[in-house]
């Protein structure tokens, strides 16, 4: 295969859906270093079969100013705290006594030690050092070493705030570009479950997956594993294929796959009685929310994909349902959530083998088009923050097909 062949990979990427040259992006160094880099495979008869490629070397970069999943709600109780991790940062998460939930940087502005390493009495958060007091916002508020007399500046001494959010049962964590956090846009809102108001979820699940984000999530998105990962009596046991067609349209930050009956109707479906329609949202950094019901009952399943490091991402599966009976036979449910979550980790773990050698990847059309999206989306997004201006989605409305 001749790379030299090939289109500018840049361009490529950009000229999907503007005029912007790489002459402009060049100027951008936070974009020139990072962005992904696609380019067209010329055409052969094998990929007149496999419609067509493209080859991608993505270039490790975090979006900023967006929301990301934090954590199940439930996993932090009144008066606790923990040590996360998020996007490279070290990130203190608390729930007072009353309930409301924040976030600071993890490390005290004193003598640098993880402020989870101290005390938090369910108002203010104790350095174990020194015994340096911070508030909810990340404010000193006590240096007990200081005697009568040795008036300090305690504005001096702050810990930077995270704004975070609960919204039905999800803590959501805004990752700003720098220290001073530029308020999310109204349109750059979290996603929602559809249909079930302010009810948190009814099960959780969450893995550890040790590749950096963009790995994790165009395996979430991905159409065509389910038949060789996924195989399994409750799941899908019969390997054989079928043709499948689905109309997508741009959505904000992201893109809706309409709303249609299963044609492979998974068995485990088969407990909601009638023929599962379904829709799926893909929403910027990493979220991916499905909508199945049929005549009688819903249920939705958010999955966020939320960056730990550039080698480690957490995955967490939330499931909403009106189906009282569900509730009932949860202790049947959770593990086999947990087994279908641990197929794409399980995956994405032997993925990291030949990932190491950095070899260029292959995506095809129509099967790998969500991929070239996310990456698509993502560099528009990391552009647009750049640039100061609008997002501009570049997904069109369009019918995808492959074999599933």
């Amino acid at each position: 295969m001749n790379l030299d062949n090939f289109i500018d990979p840049e361009k490529w990427a950009f000229q999907q859906w503007g005029d912007t040259t790489v002459d402009r992006c060049d100027k951008l160094e936070y974009i020139g270093k990072s962005l992904l880099k696609m380019v067209e495979v010329p055409t052969t008869a094998f990929d007149q079969l496999q419609k067509r490629a493209t080859v991608t070397e993505n270039k490790n970069f975090f979006l900023r100013n967006i929301w990301y999943y934090a954590l199940p709600g439930s996993r932090l109780k009144p008066g606790a705290m923990i040590a996360k991790t998020l996007l490279a940062e070290p990130v203190l998460l608390a729930r007072s006594i009353s309930g409301k939930v924040f976030a600071l940087r993890d490390i005290c502005p004193h003598r640098a030690v993880p402020l989870t390493c101290g005390r938090f009495d369910g108002h203010e958060i104790e350095c174990g050092y020194h015994g340096w007091r911070f508030d909810h916002t990340g404010r000193c508020t006590a240096i007990p070493s200081l005697v009568e007399g040795q008036d300090l500046d305690f504005s001096r001494f702050c810990v930077k705030q995270y704004l975070v959010r609960e919204v039905q049962g999800n803590i959501w964590i805004y990752m700003a570009a720098d220290d001073k956090v530029v308020p999310p846009s109204p349109e750059m809102d979290i996603p929602e479950i559809p249909y079930f108001g302010s009810q948190s979820y009814k099960l959780v699940q969450t893995a550890l997956f040790p590749c950096f984000i963009d790995h994790a999530v165009v395996g979430l998105m991905d159409p065509t594993h389910s038949p060789y990962v996924h195989r399994a009596w409750w799941w899908r046991e019969n390997p054989k294929l079928v043709e499948e067609v689905k109309p997508f349209d741009p959505s904000p930050y992201g893109f809706t796959m309409r709303r249609h009956q299963i044609v492979n109707v998974p068995r485990v479906y088969g407990i909601l009685g009638g023929v599962p329609e379904t829709e799926i949202v893909f929403h910027l950094p990493s979220i991916r929310i499905e909508r199945l019901s049929t005549e009688r009952y819903t249920v939705c399943n958010l999955t966020a994909v939320t960056p730990l490091t550039e080698t480690e991402t957490e995955v967490t599966t939330t499931l909403y349902w009106d189906a009282p009976w569900l509730t009932a036979i949860k202790p049947i449910i959770q593990p086999l959530a947990r087994a279908f979550l641990n197929q794409d980790r399980d995956v994405v773990v032997k993925q990291q083998l030949g990932l190491k050698h950095n070899p260029t990847l292959l995506l095809i059309k129509d099967a790998d088009t969500q991929a070239r999206w996310y990456y698509q989306l993502k560099a528009e997004f990391a552009r647009a923050t750049a640039e100061g201006r609008p997002f501009v989605n570049p997904v069109k409305e369009t019918v995808l097909r492959w074999q599933c």
